[in-house]
Order: C-alpha cells, then structure tokens, then sequence
C-alpha cells in the first residue's frame, strides 16, 4: 500500500506544481494565472462505472481499457491495472468576479480562460503523461487520442466518445448540476482533465451515490438560479439545451470576443457563475 500512496503522492505533486508555473496564465494584457490550484482524484480502471456509461453516455463511450489500448495496442493489460487520474481547474475569483457581472456576452478574463486556459490544460495532460513515462509506466490523455470525436446522441443530442466530466465524477470530484456542469468542491466554475495510466492509485472515495447529490434543484426542488441566468433560455427545469446552447456560442459569443476582445476565441459561463454552486457545493441556505 506504501507504494500506491507513493503513486498518488507524487502524480498529485506533479500536477500542482505545473499548475504553479509560468504556463498558467491567462496571456496578453492579464498578467496573471488562468487557474486556482487543481483539485484531483484517481478512479480504477475496473470501476464499474466506465462500463455502466455505455448505457448511461452511449455505446460508443470508451471504457478506461479501450481508451489505453488506442494508445498503447502493443500492451497487454486488464482493467484492474489502470487508474484514471483526473483533476479539476477552478477559475480564479477575478475571473469569476468579472463573468458574474455579465448577463448575455462573457467577460474577457472568462473567454481567456476558455481558450488560452484550455491550451493550458492541453498542456498539462501531455505534462502528466510525459512524468509518469519518466516513472516507467504507460499513459494515455483520452482526450487528445487523434481517434478522440463528438458523436450524435438520440439521448444527448451529443456526446463524446470519453468524458472527463464523468471520468471526474468516479474519482469522487463532483456530480452534475441541471445545466449539465459539473459541482465540485471548487464549484461549478470549472475545467477538467484526465489522464490513463498502468498503475495502481487507491481510488478516491466517492462521497455520493446520486448523480446529482450536489444540485439543490434535484435535491431540494430549490435554486433554479442558472436558469435564471442563461442569456438564451438554454436552461429549463427540463435541463440543458444543447442546440441553443451551442448556438450562442458560436457563432454569438465567437463574434463577440473577436470584435471586443481581439482574439479569436468564444464562451459564455453564465450559468457557472452568479450562482450558488459557482464557487462550492451549495447549501439551501445559499438560495
């Protein structure tokens, strides 16, 4: 056991100092960092969830083993042997702050975030796998894979082939809110990475049972505050309109930035902020 936590120990550590560098910035005029420090969690490759998302996601939704075999088909492995490594980016309160005051377009730090702040987490999956290569064992970021896609959902409208939304949610780091974010311990106002490996992590225990443990709307029939807040009725007690959703931003919010910000780039994040899950796990006293 001495040597797993050891694995944990040092995964972990490699993660936050990245986040620690000069890479996590929100570039130009914002000389500043594009991410608070990460939270992160480990879930077992045989954990029967993986299986259970090919009912829940779709049939096409890979299953830690699948995902590590595209990467490494030469190696023989059992799901037991894998761990996913997950973690949690939780956006600053300045930027937080300024996306809070908006009501239809995103605050500049907000779309930075979402562009040069995913070029970060893109940067930071290559950086896990590349440490624990240097460890000896095999990794895969699911995500960046080239056989990686969206598919059509008749349940989803869309989904992909490997969420690290849900991959977050078996290591224990958040569930899901009624506009379809995740609600973790940092809140809602989030990004998420993910990494394969063949090694042994203890899983991080998961404090809930219920997909929905941490939404007050689920829970409490309460809140209802990121329908409130989307600029485009994306949001319904019905859930989350992907279509409209998507539709906003780009080409909407993809306008927007280009002409007031001069980047290319888009976002939105209304419902993850000026809510009550925005920056932690909401309590009805936070209604």
């Amino acid at each position: 056991m001495e040597q797993l936590e050891n694995h944990a120990a040092w995964i972990e550590a490699a993660i936050r100092d990245y986040c620690n560098g000069p890479e996590n910035t929100l570039q130009g005029k914002f000389k500043e960092r594009a991410w608070d420090d990460p939270l992160v969690g480990f879930s077992s490759g045989a954990d029967p969830l993986y299986e259970q998302y090919k009912e829940v996601v779709g049939p096409f939704h890979w299953t830690p083993l699948e995902a590590f075999g595209l990467a490494w088909p030469g190696v023989k492995v059992e799901p037991q042997d894998l761990t996913v490594i997950s973690w949690i980016l939780a956006q600053t309160e300045a930027t937080r702050a300024d996306n809070r005051k908006e009501t239809v377009y995103p605050a500049e730090r907000w779309a930075r975030s979402r562009i040069m702040g995913e070029e970060f987490n893109v940067k930071l999956r290559k950086h896990v796998v590349k440490v624990i290569k240097q460890h000896g064992y095999e990794a895969a970021a699911p995500l960046l894979l080239p056989q990686w896609q969206t598919r059509d959902s008749d349940r989803f409208v869309f989904s992909s082939v490997w969420s690290e939304r849900h991959a977050a949610y078996a290591a224990g780091l958040g569930t899901f809110g009624l506009c379809d974010g995740l609600i973790t311990p940092k809140g809602k106002a989030v990004r998420v990475g993910s990494v394969v490996a063949r090694l042994q992590v203890p899983p991080t225990a998961r404090p809930y049972t219920d997909h929905h443990a941490y939404c007050l709307f689920f829970t409490a029939g309460t809140c209802r505050k990121c329908i409130e807040r989307c600029p485009v009725g994306a949001i319904s007690e019905a859930g989350h309109d992907k279509l409209n959703c998507r539709q906003h931003l780009r080409p909407v919010t993809e306008k927007y930035v280009k002409a007031n910000f001069g980047f290319d780039g888009y976002g939105c994040g209304l419902c993850q902020t000026g809510v009550p899950c925005e920056d932690k796990i909401p309590t009805e006293a936070d209604v």
